[in-house]
């Protein structure tokens, strides 16, 4: 009979597929897990609290190969391709978790507008997002903004998200990543996070497609007439801009938006 013989990069691969398969149930914990009952004073608090518990029970391969997973977001060219600062914010359309559409330029006709993307509400770090702005939502009432997140999972999935986190803002829509492209944020899962998601984390049943692509960490602050004037843009999903630090930024342009009113009139 002959023997058979594989490669030890073969052996490897199927061995950190094992491994990974098990901590995707690892790192799919609901976000009241891990970090959000202790209630952590900040976002960036409670996401390190969820990260360290993870690596805590992640064997060193598999860490390293987030990682690396993270390395290879950053180095796609996708914060480059990003809209930033001073850019023009595209206009668009996406139907809420509750059905009726939502247009941007609608919104920024009552006042700024915070917009955010999240994976879906299969990523433990974006549960603890969404949490965290929803106990800043009245503050960035009181500052005049409404506050808006997208993802590229499908309407009933979204609906699922803004029920379980009981969230009170716009959860959108955007199937098939086409307005995360249009701001320049989308970006495919590296090829070693694909197949060990294959079969366990149906990203492509979440999102209805097979692109295997997502959105960048990013938050925006788009003032009234469609100008971004803050742009948090971040390679490494396992953190996102401070809900803190995003009502500064809306209560800084509130402030300068009233500044330029005073100034007198050339004649």
């Amino acid at each position: 009979m002959k023997k058979l013989t594989c490669s030890p990069c073969f052996w490897t691969k199927v061995v950190l597929i094992a491994i990974f398969a098990g901590l995707v149930l690892v790192d799919r914990l609901d976000a009241a897990d891990v970090g959000i009952k202790q209630e952590p004073g900040t976002l960036d608090e409670a996401l390190a609290a969820r990260k360290a518990a993870f690596t805590e029970q992640a064997p060193l391969e598999v860490s390293k190969l987030y990682d690396q997973g993270v390395i290879d977001v950053a180095e796609s060219g996708v914060l480059d391709s990003a809209k930033k600062t001073g850019d023009a914010a595209p206009d668009f359309t996406l139907p809420h978790a509750t059905g009726e559409t939502v247009t941007l330029s609608e919104l920024l006709k009552q006042g700024p507008v915070v917009l955010t993307w999240y994976r879906g509400g299969w990523c433990p770090y974006c549960n603890i997002q969404l949490h965290y702005l929803q106990q800043k939502l009245p503050a960035f009432e009181a500052a005049g903004a409404t506050l808006v997140a997208i993802s590229p999972e499908l309407p009933d999935k979204s609906l699922d998200t803004k029920e379980k986190g009981e969230l009170d803002f716009y959860v959108l829509s955007d199937t098939g990543n086409k307005v995360a492209d249009a701001y320049g944020i989308r970006y495919k899962l590296p090829p070693e996070i694909i197949e060990a998601f294959k079969g366990r984390l149906d990203v492509p049943g979440y999102n209805g497609d097979e692109s295997w692509t997502l959105p960048l960490s990013a938050t925006y602050v788009i003032a009234p007439d469609g100008t971004i004037t803050y742009a948090y843009l971040n390679p490494d999903y396992r953190e996102r801009a401070e809900p803190a630090v995003l009502v500064e930024a809306v209560q800084m342009h509130k402030k300068s938006t009233r500044e330029r009113r005073v100034i007198p009139q050339k004649r």
